[in-house]
């Protein structure tokens, strides 16, 4: 009934059509599948939640209907998950101590060791997302001044391979060129802003490049970015969750696409918030929803291939869903 009311909203003819499970649905450019596991799960009605507002309501549902997703994935029912942007405050207000999409789908899938990836389709690659630009972090959402706690070779150095492996599917399986961002201002002027270049960075580059990796750096962020979108490199690997969305978004806001990697399943989503200022109104912009569908697709084939994927990475191989 929600997706109904918003095709009258936007004047949409498509027919919104029921089903029970994922082996029902038939392509269509006029009727809409609709997989509802409210019932099952006992959730309360959401039809007088109201548009653009906080509720636990929906935050719960939320939360449930991304369950069922990755179940369905994790049992091999469905190829991919596409998810829209939910509301944080929401899932807290229904009790779900979690702070976003990625941390929920590692928990689910037992990932061992996961990152989230923005990828931009560049040039007159947009249409067809052949070729663009991946930014993986190796730090997420956290307080800045943390970040100091989670950088070591370790974890920068996993995040460069888990780069290495997820974007082959999107070079269609050549290796790809990764560049690691500094940390600090002028990658810090050899030590004269902070020492964490040689100390950690370079250390983690230099044992992956051991490892037959293509990567470099760390190289100033500030620079970095004009050069990777100008064609230089196919991956980079930011410190904190700013240094790559910021420059990322201002270059491909509606075109950018979140990736999450190291699950046993595909996952893509779009890359912006739940815009509340703007529901109802009928005026948002679709483009990173269906760019998030063609990238789920793309990595789907490239596993068709053998091409790694940025799902190859769970604790033990094939994870089942963790407990609720």
């Amino acid at each position: 009934e929600i997706l109904r009311s918003a095709l009258r909203l936007v004047g949409g003819r498509a027919e919104v059509v029921p089903v029970e499970t994922p082996d029902r649905v038939v392509p269509s450019a006029d009727r809409i599948p609709c997989l509802d596991p409210a019932d099952e799960r006992g959730l309360p009605p959401l039809r007088d939640v109201r548009l653009g507002t906080v509720d636990p309501r929906a935050g719960r549902a939320s939360y449930d209907f991304l369950l069922a997703a990755i179940d369905l994935a994790l049992a091999g029912r469905i190829d991919a998950i596409t998810t829209l942007p939910i509301s944080k405050k929401s899932l807290q207000l229904a009790g779900i101590d979690y702070p976003g999409h990625t941390e929920i789908l590692a928990d689910r899938c037992r990932a061992r060791d996961h990152a989230m990836m923005l990828y931009l389709a560049t040039g007159e690659a947009t249409e067809t997302s052949r070729q663009g630009l991946g930014v993986i972090h190796v730090t997420l959402h956290m307080a800045l001044r943390r970040i100091f706690e989670h950088l070591n070779v370790e974890n920068v150095r996993s995040k460069i391979e888990l780069a290495d492996r997820s974007m082959r599917p999107l070079t269609e399986g050549r290796p790809p060129r990764i560049a690691v961002a500094a940390l600090n201002p002028h990658a810090g002027e050899d030590g004269l802003f902070g020492d964490e270049e040689p100390t950690i960075l370079a250390p983690a580059v230099a044992q992956a490049r051991e490892a037959g990796i293509a990567v470099s750096g760390p190289y100033p962020a500030d620079s970095l970015f004009r050069k990777a979108i100008g064609g230089d490199f196919d991956a980079i690997v930011a410190m904190y969750h700013d240094q790559g969305h910021i420059p990322l978004k201002a270059i491909g806001f509606s075109r950018a696409v979140n990736v999450t990697l190291g699950l046993p399943i595909v996952r893509t989503s779009v890359a912006h918030g739940t815009a509340f200022d703007i529901a109802g109104k009928g005026v948002a912009d679709p483009s990173s929803l269906i760019e998030a569908v063609r990238i789920a697709a793309r990595i789907v084939e490239g596993r068709s291939r053998g091409e790694p994927s940025p799902s190859e990475n769970s604790r033990n191989g094939v994870a089942e869903p963790a407990k609720n």
